[in-house]
């Protein structure tokens, strides 16, 4: 199996890398159209900020190589953002893949970022049941609300998607390569879809 995980202005790329590696898995950190459509899997990892990312990804293409993906595409935090419709950080239209609007926390009692370890809930689909009430690594000021396309929820303050899926994109709010027992759980999941 040949991994493509896209190269571009984000960071925790190398963090990814080193769970694959781990993992014993063939990848390549990448930004080329090519190497990315010919790869079985693609892994889109992200820390960073929406607008100048999607700028960065538009000026070089890559917004349209990652819409038409037909191999099964996993999103991490910054990464699963993209995929959706909009995002509230400076007002940012992403790739709308999943026609959702990211939103900012609210609320005087939340500390923002939402830095720390949450349990997942109601895990379904493509998730190992098994993760249901383990605790992922969440790093993030933008949350994505529940959907119908929801996998896999959390709460801080108020339940959001922690999972999302459609079609051949799989998305993830937390990070699985800095959420140890289970996050591998959580690559290993994706890394078996075929679709």
């Amino acid at each position: 199996m040949k991994v493509a995980v896209i190269k571009y202005n984000a960071g925790n790329i190398r963090s990814v890398s080193f769970a694959l590696e781990r993992l014993g898995i063939d990848y390549t950190i990448t930004d080329s159209e090519e190497e990315i459509r010919s790869a079985d899997k693609v892994i889109f990892p992200g820390v960073g900020e929406a607008s100048s990312t999607m700028r960065y990804l538009r000026e070089r293409k890559l917004d349209e190589v990652i819409k038409n993906l037909q191999q099964p595409t996993l999103g991490i935090c910054l990464g699963m953002q993209l995929m959706c419709r909009h995002s509230e950080e400076n007002n940012t239209p992403c790739l709308g893949i999943f026609d959702e609007s990211v939103q900012r926390f609210k609320g005087e009692s939340l500390k923002v970022p939402h830095m720390g370890w949450n349990a997942l809930e109601k895990v379904t689909g493509w998730l190992d049941p098994t993760l249901e009430r383990n605790f992922v690594y969440f790093v993030h000021s933008f949350y994505v609300p529940l959907t119908s396309q929801t996998v896999a929820e959390t709460n801080y303050g108020i339940y959001f998607s922690a999972a999302l899926k459609k079609n051949n994109f799989y998305a993830v709010q937390f990070h699985p390569e800095k959420s140890a027992a289970a996050g591998v759980k959580v690559l290993q999941s994706f890394l078996r879809q075929s679709d």
